[in-house]
C-alpha cells in the first residue's frame, strides 16, 4: 500500500514539473526550465532508489546515477558534452545487461558493431569526424539496438514500461540529433521550435517510465 501512495506521489510531482517547464519551454523561459526539468529527473532517481531491494533495481538505480551525472554537465552545465555522452555509454551497457536479465534473449552482437561502424564511415567520408561524433557514433547504436532488443518477448513485469521508455529514449536522442544539424537542414524556424521541444517532452517521461519499471517482488 505504502509504495503504491508513493507511486502516486510520484506521478503526481513529475507531472506537474513536466507541464511546468514544458510552459516555460513555450514561454523561453530557458533557466528556470532548466532547473525544473534536472529536478524531474532526479526525482526519477530518488524514486528508483526506493527499490534498490532487487538486483533489478539496483542496476536500474545505478543507471539513472549515471544518467543524472551526464544530464548534470549536458542540461545543467552546458557544457563538458563529450564527458555527458561518455557517461551514457556505460547506461546502455546496464539497460543491456537488464534485457538479459529479464530473459529476453539477447540479438547478436554484428548489428551492434556494424551501426557503430557504418556511422563512422559516414562521418569520416562526410568530413564530420570529431572526438563527440565519434562518441555518439558508439553510444545511439547501443541505444537503438537495445530498444530493438526490448521488442522481443518477456514475462519480467516490468518489460513493457521498459521498453516504452526505451524508445520514448530513441525519440529524444532523434530530435537532438535534428536540432544539431538545423544549421545544415532545410528545417523552417517552427519545425527547429518543434524538434527542441519535443527533447525534454519525450525525454522526462522515458526516465519516468523506466524508474517504474523496476520489477516488484512476487507477493503471496
Amino acid at each position: 500500500m505504502r509504495a503504491e501512495q508513493n507511486t502516486r506521489w510520484f506521478l503526481a510531482a513529475e507531472a506537474v514539473l513536466y507541464l511546468a517547464f514544458l510552459c516555460c519551454d513555450l514561454q523561453s523561459v530557458f533557466s528556470i526550465s532548466t532547473a525544473l526539468k534536472y529536478a524531474a529527473l532526479l526525482l526519477c532517481l530518488f524514486y528508483s532508489a526506493g527499490h534498490t531491494g532487487s538486483e533489478d533495481g539496483r542496476l536500474v538505480c545505478a543507471a539513472l546515477t549515471l544518467t543524472a551525472a551526464a544530464d548534470f554537465f549536458l542540461l545543467v552545465l552546458n557544457r563538458w558534452y563529450f564527458l555527458g555522452v561518455a557517461l551514457f555509454c556505460p547506461v546502455q551497457f546496464l539497460y543491456a545487461l537488464r534485457l538479459r536479465r529479464m530473459q529476453i534473449s539477447p540479438g547478436p552482437l554484428w548489428p551492434r558493431a556494424a551501426a557503430s561502424g557504418g556511422a563512422l564511415l559516414m562521418l569520416g567520408l562526410s568530413g564530420l569526424l570529431r572526438p563527440l561524433t565519434m562518441l555518439i557514433c558508439v553510444y545511439f547504436p547501443q541505444l537503438l539496438c537495445n530498444a530493438v532488443e526490448s521488442l522481443r518477448p518477456s514475462s519480467a513485469h516490468g518489460a513493457p514500461l521498459f521498453r516504452c521508455g526505451l524508445w520514448l529514449f530513441v525519440g529524444c536522442d532523434i530530435c537532438v540529433g535534428l536540432h544539431n544539424l538545423v544549421p545544415y537542414l532545410p528545417l523552417s524556424a517552427g519545425s527547429a521550435a518543434a524538434v527542441q521541444f519535443c527533447m525534454w517532452a519525450l525525454y522526462l517521461p522515458s526516465q519516468v517510465l523506466i524508474a517504474l519499471s523496476v520489477r516488484r517482488r512476487p507477493t503471496a
